[in-house]
């Protein structure tokens, strides 16, 4: 596999970035494509190690192994082709996934994964630039309709999936342009939203129909689709933040993760700014910004506050600071609890952690600081210490907390559906089927909050069993 002393002649070289001076005057991507030459080695460092953790760590089921060698021996179409076979999508999973891949590489016991994660975004941008990414429409018609609420990565995935098994599908999402946070959530400097149009581009050639701006609950009804489809998919997302309950958490100042990104993407897209913007327009042009929430959405957050200039960026997180590296023989090759800085924290901003927030200060009705202390956990159990309050000066606070689920209003009072403890939508992953008939969900709406690459898998997954539950079998992959 790759070559037999690859990993011993050659070094791990991630892709290199253009500097953060130069970068932070816009919000395009900013890695520097390495050479064919240079891919080639990486992929040569992947070791014949008889049972491919690799396999384990990666929730979409890419064959790494397999695809590696194709790399090594220039072989890239036959390598794009066995990299679609898990991934629909593999340029997004090759710019926003954190590669669980790679922590569960052999090689990581020394520290020197393969990197994976840019041979497959390196496969793939080289399969559209050659033009060997094409439509695959079906072969024939089912006559069988499918309604996917939802155009994120799992309802792109699933669509995709069931209009190449024949069936008839359309997307409906409540925005404007499909992608759900793929296009609203995640900043264009991380991935740019063209790749999202040329997918849909491809899957309109393949019969997905997309209706946007078609929120189902409010503008769509429920039951409509339920009469005229044989089978609806609910992959909206798990969107309910985590709010922050403190006094002064109320001022116009205090604002959601979410809202400040899709603002900023809107006027990447030339969005009209009253229209992008219904609370009112956002921004950390010459502000203190402390975010709240020590996760990729608070990481995204730094990055977009320093594009915009803001004055001063800290991140806050009320879990202790983890440890510089991972105990190996703890934690491989399962995903380690490490220290994790990211290319926004590398543009500038001061991280905290143990930070509990007990107050938003109030200056003239807006935000003027953030009173915090620090905690400990014991046992479990976090504890305020005596004597460690401090107040941090803020103009704009951002809250990127994480999740508690999928919305309850609109969609899911209407479609009755059950829901689990955590309040997701229940279904299980055998044949993802809710308690409502032909009703089905996938994704963070099923799972709650997770991965681009949990997305995409439960997208197939799903497609497969709505594919098996509509025809009696299935030849879609599982």
């Amino acid at each position: 596999m790759g070559k037999d002393t690859g990993f011993l002649e050659i070094d791990r070289r991630e892709r290199d970035y253009i500097k953060p001076g130069e970068r932070l005057k816009n919000y395009k991507e900013f890695v520097v494509e390495p050479a064919e030459s240079e891919l080639k080695d990486q992929a040569a460092r992947c070791m014949d190690c008889g049972i491919p953790y690799c396999h384990n760590g990666c929730p979409v089921d890419n064959i790494i192994p397999d695809w590696n060698d194709l790399v090594y021996k220039g072989d890239w179409q036959n390598a794009l082709e066995v990299l679609h076979s898990t991934n629909n999508f593999p340029e997004f999973t090759g710019r926003v996934c954190p590669a669980p891949c790679e922590a569960s590489c052999t090689l990581n016991l020394i520290d020197q994964p393969v990197t994976i994660k840019s041979i497959e975004c390196a496969i793939v941008d080289r399969g559209w630039k050659e033009g060997w990414i094409k439509p695959q429409p079906a072969t024939h018609s089912t006559g069988k309709s499918v309604a996917i609420i939802g155009s994120g990565a799992a309802g792109m995935a699933c669509a995709q999936q069931l209009a190449r098994a024949g069936h008839a599908v359309t997307v409906f999402e409540k925005n404007d342009r499909i992608g759900g946070l793929l296009r609203y959530g995640i900043p264009d400097f991380k991935m740019e939203k063209h790749l999202i149009n040329r997918r849909a581009v491809q899957m309109e050639a393949e019969g997905v129909t997309f209706k946007t701006s078609a929120e189902v609950g409010v503008e769509v009804s429920f039951s409509a689709l339920r009469e005229n489809f044989d089978a609806v998919v609910l992959s909206g997302g798990a969107e309910e933040a985590r709010i922050l309950d403190v006094p002064g958490a109320e001022l116009s100042g205090v604002r959601l993760a979410m809202e400040f990104l899709m603002q900023q993407n809107k006027r990447n897209a030339g969005d009209d700014e009253v229209r992008a913007a219904p609370r009112g327009t956002l921004s950390a042009e010459g502000k203190d910004v402390i975010v709240i929430g020590g996760g990729d959405t608070g990481s995204d957050c730094v990055g977009t506050s320093n594009r915009q200039g803001a004055k001063s960026v800290t991140q806050l997180e009320i879990m202790p600071q983890p440890p510089e590296k991972e105990d190996k023989a703890m934690t491989w090759p399962n995903w380690p609890m490490k220290m994790r800085t990211s290319s926004s924290h590398e543009e500038g901003a001061t991280r905290d952690w143990s930070v509990l927030a007990k107050r938003v200060i109030e200056k003239d009705g807006d935000v003027a600081g953030l009173e915090c202390v620090k905690v400990e956990w014991k046992d479990r159990q976090m504890v305020e210490i005596e004597g460690s309050t401090f107040t941090l000066p803020a103009d704009l606070i951002l809250l990127a907390m994480g999740f508690t689920g999928p919305k309850k209003s609109g969609l899911l009072d209407r479609a009755g559906v059950e829901l689990d403890k955590r309040g997701n939508v229940a279904a299980n992953t055998s044949n993802y089927a809710t308690s409502q008939d032909n009703v089905f969900a996938c994704g963070d709406m099923r799972r709650g909050q997770s991965l681009i690459v949990w997305a995409i898998k439960e997208g197939r997954q799903c497609a497969r069993a709505v594919d098996q539950a509509l025809m009696g079998v299935s030849e879609l992959p599982n």
